[in-house]
């Protein structure tokens, strides 16, 4: 009863956990038996003083800990540790790799699950405990294992999606999961049995030039030149003007860097500091980008955003050429 679930793909993940959750019996009586735990600032033996406790009124104990495997994950060598700081990590790591002597000691009870974001392959704690663990990873969908999940959460509300409104949808959304989750939920009710179409997505997707930025933005981030081209000449192709494209993926940079100075803060609807107008989902995508941009990056993107402002007001382009050879050079930053 040793799980680790880990991955970029928090909506599967957490979709996993509920699943876990829902086999072990009565869910009002396991939420009294669950124990959650940050691993960041856990000690062993608090982990297993929590594993031995006997479950109240219920046949298990649900033991949840949270970012256990990232604290011991390596750094980039642009973040590299002082010998004191590695010292330090490696003191740690040495305690917790008794954790696997301690699971085998564990109540048949208790339920143990580490939860945590990407794990690399030489993570040595991983390591120690992948053979006793039922291990699930949770990559984020690409391609085809992404259509096929949009056609499953379809099928399984009961409707029926053409390829080409897929593939829109792909478009807008990306592989946010718990975006995609939503909207196929509204197309759902809104066809409410007819087959979805690309114009209904057109029609219901909320937001859906500001997520074909947003998707454009990823894209580049991400490196792949091919799809962001794709989704700057679709937004060209539906009346965006080259300057309206510049002009929001400035917006965005923006944001990115406001995210990065306020992080969850951003996301806050009671944050009076928040950039106006700018929507909840909005605010949550340019957190999530935040993470891929360094100052550095930062800095080197503006400069070729000027360069492109530059281009088309002089001429020197026109505004499509502009636009592709700016995403290019954004994806080299």
């Amino acid at each position: 009863m040793f799980y680790i679930l880990c991955g970029k793909d928090d909506f599967s993940l957490q979709q996993a956990l509920e699943g876990i959750k829902n086999e072990l019996g009565d869910q009002e009586m396991l939420s009294v038996n669950t124990t959650l735990l940050d691993g960041q600032q856990l000690a062993l033996s608090q982990l297993m003083d929590a594993c031995s406790t006997v479950p109240f009124l219920c046949s298990h104990r649900l033991v949840i800990v949270r970012g256990l495997l990232g604290r011991f994950e390596s750094k980039p060598k642009s973040e590299r540790r002082t010998t004191r700081s590695r010292a330090k990590l490696n003191s740690g790591l040495e305690e917790w790799m008794g954790l696997a002597d301690c699971v085998r000691q564990m109540p048949p009870t208790t339920v143990l699950v580490l939860v945590d974001g990407e794990v690399r392959a030489n993570n040595r704690l991983m390591k120690s405990l992948a053979s006793q663990a039922k291990v699930m990873g949770f990559a984020p969908l690409r391609d085809r294992d992404l259509s096929d999940w949009i056609q499953d959460r379809v099928k399984g509300g009961g409707g029926t999606i053409s390829p080409g409104a897929v593939k829109l949808l792909i478009e807008l959304v990306g592989a946010d999961l718990w975006t995609m989750s939503s909207e196929v939920d509204k197309l759902l009710a809104y066809c409410s049995g007819q087959v979805i179409t690309e114009d209904n997505v057109k029609q219901v997707t909320s937001y859906a030039r500001e997520s074909s930025i947003f998707a454009l933005v990823d894209a580049i981030l991400e490196g792949r030149k091919n799809v962001a081209q794709q989704l700057l000449h679709r937004l060209l192709q539906e009346g965006a003007s080259p300057s309206y494209v510049l002009a929001m993926v400035t917006r965005q940079l923006r944001l990115i860097v406001i995210a990065k100075d306020m992080g969850s803060k951003l996301s806050r609807s009671d944050n009076r500091d928040r950039p106006e107008p700018t929507s909840d989902y909005g605010l949550e995508k340019a957190r999530k980008q935040s993470k891929a941009y360094t100052l550095e990056r930062i800095r080197k993107a503006y400069g070729k955003l000027l360069e492109a402002d530059i281009a088309i007001k002089t001429g020197k382009y026109d505004g499509e050429l502009a636009l592709d050879l700016l995403v290019v050079e954004l994806g080299q930053c």
